[in-house]
């Protein structure tokens, strides 16, 4: 990546309740988006902001790892990542206070294990979306090695 200033543009259109539509002109596709229903007329099934939260963060990390992976040379032959956002109010405003990035990242050769944590840590430390929030970032990853790679 340059360093270089990088824009990323987005819109959101109210559609009905307490739902809408986001789109971008760099893209095909568009997420419709609504309050949680965790809140007063909160709508379950469409994505709420508080995930799209999590989701960027989430997937930074894959992406970073993706990276660094292939620029360490590190052999893997699955990777997933699970999260959790946690929310709550602190100092009377509501904010997502922390999240947890639990990636899985599966190896067939244990002398890659090594590398594969420096892998993941060094994904957490550069993930930009995670060290552009305030949110505690509680990172919890696991390597599993198989003797046979996953399809």
């Amino acid at each position: 990546m340059s360093t270089t200033a990088h824009y990323y543009e987005m819109s959101v259109n109210w559609q009905s309740d307490r739902k809408g539509l986001m789109t971008s002109p760099e893209l095909t596709a568009s997420i419709e988006v609504a309050t949680p229903p965790q809140f007063p007329k909160g709508i379950e099934g469409i994505w709420s902001p508080e995930h799209l939260f999590v989701a960027a963060i989430n997937s930074c990390l894959m992406t970073t790892f993706l990276s660094i992976a292939e620029n360490s040379k590190l052999e893997f032959t699955n990777f997933s990542s699970r999260a959790h956002g946690k929310l709550e109010i602190v100092d009377g405003k509501y904010m997502m206070s922390e999240v947890t990035l639990m990636p899985v990242v599966h190896i067939t050769d244990p002398q890659q294990k090594d590398r594969a944590e420096r892998v993941l840590q060094k994904s957490e430390a550069n993930c930009l979306i995670s060290n552009s929030v305030k949110s505690t970032i509680v990172f919890k990853p696991e390597i599993i090695v198989n003797s046979t790679s996953l399809v």
